[in-house]
């Protein structure tokens, strides 16, 4: 299992989340989609080329990367990802779970 973190975010701690998986970087934090976005793809889908059901996405930093990891993790796992969201409330991470072409025949499943 992993935990891949869309964006390094520095002085953010983030070891509750390694109860998910082991972490791994997707983009530094001195890197961000600016003028192209395609440097970030192909290092994105490099690096989630293998991602799983058993794996997680991260949602730190940069909305432009976070959208594009969420997008490119689907698209390696049929359209399923999870993903971990920071809870201020509870202070920890909770998982959460998309699965886009999933279909329960109820007309406003969407």
């Amino acid at each position: 299992m992993t935990v891949y973190i869309t964006q390094e975010v520095r002085g953010r701690d983030i070891t509750d989340a390694s109860t998910f998986g082991d972490l791994e970087i997707l983009i530094p934090a001195e890197e961000q989609a600016a003028w192209s976005t395609q440097p970030a793809i192909r290092k994105i889908n490099r690096k989630l080329s293998k991602f799983t059901d058993q794996d997680y996405i991260l949602l730190a930093g940069d909305p432009a990367i976070i959208a594009l990891s969420a997008a490119i993790a689907s698209r390696h796992n049929n359209g399923r990802f999870k993903m971990l969201k920071w809870d201020r409330q509870l202070a920890k991470y909770l998982p959460l779970e998309a699965d886009l072409y999933h279909k329960t025949g109820d007309p406003t499943d969407g």
